[in-house]
């Protein structure tokens, strides 16, 4: 699975949802059935993203380093 298809996965579905959020598994479940596997990758994918943000509790957090549940959204 290519990083360009991730990120074009991701910005298709954090677009669609704007400005409400999403959960790095939703795009990971779109692109394998293995989606567990692509985890590291997807959130690797939406750091370097400059139109995506993740957040944790509503703050601005680091995607790869952050522990615990995240949640990507478009920047507008």
């Amino acid at each position: 699975m290519s990083d360009t298809k991730i990120a074009a996965e991701m910005l298709a579905q954090v677009t669609a949802r704007a400005p409400a959020t999403i959960c790095p598994s939703e795009v990971a479940r779109a692109l394998s059935d293995d989606w567990r596997v692509l985890m590291p990758r997807v959130r690797a994918v939406a750091k370097d993203l400059t139109e995506v943000e993740a957040t944790q509790g509503g703050a601005k957090v680091d995607p790869v380093t952050a522990r615990g549940t995240i949640r990507l959204r478009l920047i507008v």
